[in-house]
């Protein structure tokens, strides 16, 4: 009977997969992590923010992928940055035009699956190496924009299908407005993007030293490779000396 019931529970599993999981497949994963030991990593972005787009591709690529780091954190990627929701009609305008909205909506649609397991660290590394490509490719700038993300799946050999079907089913505007909600009520309110976010603490100008924090709060062991490379030197209290490098709200906008 209980072996009955544990090949019923993979059947709903693989079920729930297919169905959340547009762009996903089980990949090997680190060291192994009790939940309640990982450190929350959230980063709050616009796709065609410059800055953005190279955190996410030079600065935070280099240190997910780095010596099983990816197993201490939970990461989130909330794209939805500067933008507003406007009235009567839930209307999202983008600061940087109708093409943010857009990719921003893809990688929302994408991001369901690391939003349904959070906690399965092998696709939150699925999820963020789409990301990673398809900011790439919007750095280059060469594609079209359904090319850019149908060329990511491929490199990935992952299936194109889902991703499009479920961006066209309307879902991907109530996914944007959950993003929109859970932005504009960050505490403290957020100055610009990229904005990261370490276990509720807001790093500010200090967010490209994001693996000090981490390693910091990080109390398990043994400690990733990642933590002993990186020097624990971090600014306190997260104060702002200087303007960091930023898409900041009110610079430009654009329609949706």
């Amino acid at each position: 009977m209980d072996s009955l019931k544990l090949f019923f529970s993979l059947i709903v599993l693989t079920s729930l997969l297919s169905l959340h999981a547009p762009c996903s497949s089980f990949e090997d994963h680190g060291i192994n992590v009790l939940e309640s030991q990982k450190v929350n990593l959230s980063l709050y972005y616009e796709t065609l923010c410059p800055s953005c787009a190279n955190f996410i591709v030079n600065e935070l690529a280099n240190k997910v992928f780095e010596e099983d780091f990816l197993s201490i954190i939970n990461l989130r990627l909330v794209p939805y940055g500067n933008a507003q929701v406007q009235q009567p009609n839930n209307t999202i305008v983008c600061q940087h035009g109708p093409d943010e909205c857009y990719f921003n909506s893809v990688e929302a649609v994408q991001s369901t699956s690391a939003t349904y397991f959070p906690y399965i660290s092998l696709m939150q590394k699925r999820h963020f190496k789409f990301i990673h490509c398809l900011e790439g490719q919007l750095i280059e700038g060469k594609q079209s924009k359904e090319d850019a993300w149908v060329t990511c799946c491929v490199q990935l050999k992952m299936n194109p299908e889902p991703l499009g079907k479920c961006y066209s089913s309307g879902y991907e505007k109530k996914l944007i407005l959950q993003n929109a909600k859970e932005t504009d009520h960050l505490v403290p309110p957020h100055q610009y993007v990229p904005w990261v976010v370490v276990n509720e603490q807001p790093l500010k100008d200090d967010y490209l030293n994001f693996v000090s924090y981490v390693c910091n709060l990080y109390k398990g062991s043994p400690k990733p490779k990642a933590c002993i490379s990186h020097p624990h030197t971090i600014n306190s209290a997260g104060k702002t000396n200087s303007s960091p490098e930023g898409c900041y709200k009110g610079e430009e906008s654009g329609g949706s």
